[in-house]
């Protein structure tokens, strides 16, 4: 049998890599068999860990990322809510000037409308010897309160007798009514008469005064009605009307020229 050499020696010494390797223990395994080893390890000591393990896949995120539009949803409907209050707020503001000057504006109106307090009106004295004659009597609790646009005006006491009085609600130049006068001294026979409702009138003009003072001239006695230029006929009408219905005519008796 031959000697071996040096290097049949080195050869039959040298230790086999790969039976090296594989008797390695298992740290020198790589870290991803080892990490699983690892868990499988955790999984078996603890089952409850593994399960909630488990159930935490990659799969799951946030709430928000899963329904992205929950937010956008959120602000479409708060958009939705103010677009709707939106028109009633503008309504509103707009509502509220619009009442309160209507408010005042039928204030005003009503104020306008209401009746003022008038001073009494007081009335010089004029001779009529006839006024308290039955035929004043007659008349006068016969007269109406208003002529027209005309109410009874309060006269300062004390007043003439046989007298009454009537003013525009805001005051003003007044119509009044005398009976039991005198006969005018500008009542002649050349006088012309104005007849109205059955009643005989003579006029007497004050451009001073911007008055016609109206006589009835065919009763028992002289009547004397004086009304402010401007007032309309009506308070004449109506005057008339109650001397027709209350007093009997007769024929006038002007005097002398």
């Amino acid at each position: 049998m031959a000697d071996s050499t040096p290097e049949d020696r080195d050869e039959a010494t040298a230790p086999d890599d790969t039976a090296t390797t594989d008797a390695k223990s298992p740290v020198d395994k790589p870290a991803s068999a080892a990490n699983t080893d690892a868990a499988a390890q955790q999984a078996a000591a603890d089952p409850t860990d593994a399960r909630s393990a488990a159930s935490t896949t990659p799969g799951d995120v946030d709430a928000t990322a899963v329904n992205p539009g929950a937010d956008t949803d959120t602000e479409d409907a708060d958009s939705d809510t103010e677009s709707h209050h939106s028109p009633a707020l503008i309504a509103t503001a707009v509502a509220l000037p619009v009442v309160l000057i209507v408010a005042v504006l039928v204030a005003a109106f009503i104020a306008l409308r209401a009746p003022v307090e008038r001073e009494p009106l007081a009335l010089g004295p004029v001779p009529a010897p006839a006024a308290d004659g039955p035929a004043c009597q007659a008349l006068l609790p016969a007269l109406p309160a208003d002529l027209g646009d005309h109410t009874k005006a309060t006269l300062v006491e004390p007043a003439p007798p046989a007298t009454r009085a009537w003013q525009l609600p805001d005051g003003g130049d007044p119509i009044t009514l005398r009976c039991g006068l005198d006969r005018p001294l500008e009542f002649n026979r050349a006088s012309p008469l104005t007849v109205i409702d059955g009643v005989k009138w003579f006029q007497v003009r004050d451009e001073v005064g911007k008055t016609g003072t109206w006589f009835a001239v065919d009763r028992e006695t002289y009547i004397a009605l004086t009304v402010p230029d401007g007032s309309g006929t009506s308070a004449l009408q109506t005057v008339s009307e109650t001397i027709n219905a209350n007093l009997p005519a007769r024929e006038p008796t002007p005097g002398e020229l």
